[in-house]
């Protein structure tokens, strides 16, 4: 899953990056209002955390763009600004929470696992689909009784798969949503291929209902039987 952090503190946003990028997440960062507004309306996100002030604009600005943009992306307010008028303001904008500083990353990463649920999986902590069951809590991956032992990427991968079944991805939205924005400096997708290769392998070793089938030209596309 693909995080965005808005947050004008060095240490602050080296803190949740670091914190949220080890429990699994695609994490990249905006320092300005200018940087956060570029990003947002070139990449899609999963969850946003947005900080309220910004040295060149209110991050409340930012707030009302994302949803002109439609975008589907959680979005949670982290701000020193404790007002209730803050908080209703921006939620109100269409924010899913709002968390004042200072506050525990264990909170933080607990409330971004929550919102993704609602959002993508309506709210379950377990996917069943045929023989695989994928625990979003644990990060496990189980086809009948066996478990597979999936690399981050993998998992995050089977993720995005199953979170847009049935639709063609192109190979330039799955690498950006897997690897992040810094995808548009490599020169090829054999990494892509290499993923996509071990992943099927995987669920095929134990007969799973998943297939994740190439679109010529297009990319892929995931169904279950």
């Amino acid at each position: 899953m693909k995080l965005l952090i808005v947050e004008d503190e060095p240490a602050m946003l080296n803190s949740i990056t670091s914190y949220m990028a080890k429990s699994g997440y695609v994490c990249e960062i905006a320092a300005t209002y200018a940087e956060a507004d570029e990003k947002l309306w070139l990449y899609d996100y999963d969850c946003i955390l947005l900080d309220v002030t910004l040295p060149d604009g209110n991050g409340l600005g930012l707030l009302q763009q994302i949803k002109e943009k439609k975008s589907q992306a959680g979005i949670i307010i982290v701000s020193a600004k404790n007002s209730l008028d803050d908080k209703v303001e921006g939620l109100n904008f269409g924010a899913d929470d709002y968390l004042p500083k200072p506050f525990h990353l264990s909170e933080l990463q607990a409330r971004v696992n929550a919102i993704i649920r609602r959002r993508h999986f309506a709210g379950i902590n377990e996917i069943v689909l045929g023989n695989v069951v994928i625990g979003l809590d644990s990060k496990s991956v189980r086809v009948e009784q066996h478990f597979l032992t999936l690399t981050r990427k993998e998992y995050e991968m089977l993720l995005f798969f199953v979170s847009n079944k049935n639709r063609v991805i192109s190979k330039t939205s799955l690498a950006e949503h897997i690897w992040g924005d810094h995808i548009d400096q490599v020169d090829s997708y054999d990494f892509l291929y290499s993923q996509i290769k071990n992943l099927r392998k995987k669920l095929k070793e134990f007969d799973s209902v998943f297939n994740i089938q190439a679109v010529y030209g297009l990319g892929y596309k995931f169904s279950s039987q």
